[in-house]
Formats: C-alpha cells, structure tokens, sequence
C-alpha cells in the first residue's frame, strides 16, 4: 500500500460498493486525485453545486472537477421530452476509486441546481438545440 501525504476518502464497507479503492492504493502508477474527496470534501462539492447560479459556473465546475480529480461529469438531455429536470441525464463516468454513493450524490445535487435555476436547464437545452434557438 502507498504512502500518501493527504488525508484519503475511508474505506467503503466491503460488498457495499465498487470504488475499488484498495487496488488502486496498492498500484503505484494509479493516480490517485480522485482519494482527495473524502467525505468532507465530498460535502463541500456538493454544497458548492447547489449554489451554482449561471450556466457558465456549471461549466466551470464540469472543467475543474475533470482537471483536479479526473472525473467526468456529463449533463445532457434525455432522449425523450425534457419537461422537468428528471429529464435530463446525469452522471458521473465511473472511475477506480470514486465511490458508488458518491456517483449518486453529485448528480442529485445538480438535479436540485437545476431545479432551483430553471434558466440553466434552458441554457443547456438551448446548446443542445432542441428549443431551436428560441
């Protein structure tokens, strides 16, 4: 197992989830960014989520959450009608080390984001044209 000079996310309890966080210790080529959202990390992310205002802050969040921890958040319109934010697809890619709760937490967040500013659901149905330009 590594040494690591930053307080890690603790261990998951075993047959709960699937974040493989063990292996990816034990290898000392994985990086090991995703480890740094323990728990208190974890819940300043997600309340830093629900305070995002603007379309531009999403994206922003989407860019650094992919830069410091190599975590791909995907925001996009179901493939059917989009009349609530229920409609739109959300989700973390899965990664080693990012944990099963955590891949639920974040895209909840955003959910209740986007139910709070409805102007950024519009802003991410109009980039994906299906109000055509209106």
């Amino acid at each position: 197992m590594r040494i690591v000079d930053f307080e890690v996310r603790k261990e998951c309890p075993p047959q709960l989830c699937d974040c493989e966080r063990e292996r990816l210790l034990d290898d000392p080529q994985a990086d090991l960014a995703i480890l740094r959202l323990n728990l208190t990390e974890e819940k300043r992310l997600l309340a830093h989520i629900e305070g995002i205002a603007t379309y531009a802050q999403l994206q922003k969040l989407q860019l650094l959450l992919k830069k410091n921890l190599g975590v791909e958040l995907q925001i996009a319109p179901g493939s059917g009608e989009v009349r609530t934010v229920r409609g739109f697809q959300i989700r973390l890619l899965e990664r080693p080390g990012l944990c099963r709760k955590t891949r639920a937490a974040i895209p909840a967040a955003v959910r209740r984001c986007l139910a709070a500013h409805p102007e950024i659901a519009f802003a991410i149905l109009n980039e994906n044209d299906l109000l055509g330009g209106v």
